[in-house]
């Protein structure tokens, strides 16, 4: 019974341009400045837990070699190639239905490809206990993450009733998933964190690849359908023209609405870790280091004077003096260079299309 990493790499990172671009998006760029990607950390912070002969990537078919390159010594197999974008539920019933055929025992972790994790050891524990609960029987698991401000950008779990420590296979609480919000106003978010009853979404799953499947197949029977198309192709050298032919028949659905907020075997491991999706400039200004007036720099050659609250994110050796700028964005990646407000960061996405 192996431990399987399914990392989801499709999305195209549009607010962190001009680094990430629809080439080369930011998972597969070191966005930290610390020497690897962010589909490398992904991979990296599993540490023994799972091994690269068991790690997928599903990914758009513009970047099998970028996937390639970074995981090197993946199997070729295990990179599965979307011809267009249909959400997550399709993404993760095509690498379900492949895994099944593969390893029918297997555990599963569903991971982004391009989030942040600073506290490798606690992350660690939570998956090693959340697989330990997954393979208990039919469960689905969610890892929800404790807030720690009335954030509007994240969706919301909201819990439900506690496990007895012996359900919950070890010393992290676990809880039923009593339903899932959108994102919240400022003063929605504000009450959901005084209950204390609410985590923020963070899209990883565990659960046993039968559970996931048998999931789909009773929740979601127009993406079934589909993938019992594909299937006798898979792992054949039909499998990609089958792929490309059927693919844009799936509907366009997240795996929350196909499956999570219609089973009865949901449940959440409230976790600590932090993490972040790193959304945004802003994000990735929160979680550097910063200076003592709140400016926060990567490149190795910035001088930043009589300014406050700034984000620098320049290559090493690229020099660049900044003197009287507040609450900016400065950015230059590949000749190209973005000076903005902080706060207009969400309008990054609007100026580059």
């Amino acid at each position: 019974m192996a431990n399987h990493l399914v990392i989801m790499a499709g999305g195209i990172g549009s607010r962190f341009w001009p680094m990430s671009t629809p080439q080369c998006p930011k998972q597969f760029l070191d966005i930290m400045g610390c020497g690897r990607t962010m589909i490398q950390q992904t991979f990296d912070r599993f540490g023994s837990l799972i091994d690269l002969e068991h790690v997928w990537v599903v990914t758009s078919k513009n970047f099998q070699s970028l996937v390639s390159e970074q995981l090197h010594g993946i199997n070729p197999q295990h990179i599965l190639l979307e011809p267009c974008m249909r959400n997550t539920a399709p993404c993760l019933a095509y690498v379900s239905w492949k895994i099944e055929k593969e390893d029918p025992e297997a555990n599963i972790f569903v991971a982004a490809s391009d989030h942040l994790v600073t506290d490798t050891a606690a992350f660690q524990r939570c998956v090693a206990q959340g697989i330990e609960f997954v393979q208990q029987g039919n469960r689905i698991l969610t890892l929800g993450m404790q807030p720690t401000r009335p954030e509007t950008g994240y969706g919301y779990i909201e819990q439900g009733e506690s496990l007895s420590a012996d359900d919950a296979r070890g010393s992290l609480p676990i809880c039923k998933l009593a339903a899932f919000r959108e994102k919240p106003d400022l003063a929605t978010a504000q009450q959901y964190l005084a209950t204390g009853r609410y985590t923020w979404n963070s899209g990883m799953f565990l659960w046993s690849v039968k559970t996931i499947v048998s999931e789909l197949r009773q929740h979601a029977p127009e993406i079934a359908a589909v993938m019992d198309q594909i299937a006798p192709t898979l792992f054949t050298p039909q499998e990609q023209a089958k792929v490309d032919e059927l693919y844009s028949t799936f509907p366009k659905i997240s795996i929350d609405y196909a499956v999570m907020e219609k089973t009865q075997s949901a449940y959440v491991m409230p976790s600590e870790f932090g993490w972040s999706d790193l959304g945004t400039w802003g994000s990735l200004h929160t979680l550097l280091p910063q200076d003592a007036a709140g400016n926060a720099v990567v490149g190795d050659q910035v001088k930043v004077i009589e300014s406050t609250g700034c984000m620098v994110r320049v290559p090493n050796g690229k020099q660049v003096v900044i003197q009287g700028l507040n609450d900016v964005i400065v950015s230059e990646h590949n000749g190209v260079l973005l000076i903005c407000k902080l706060s207009d960061e969400q309008r990054i996405k609007e100026w580059h299309d």
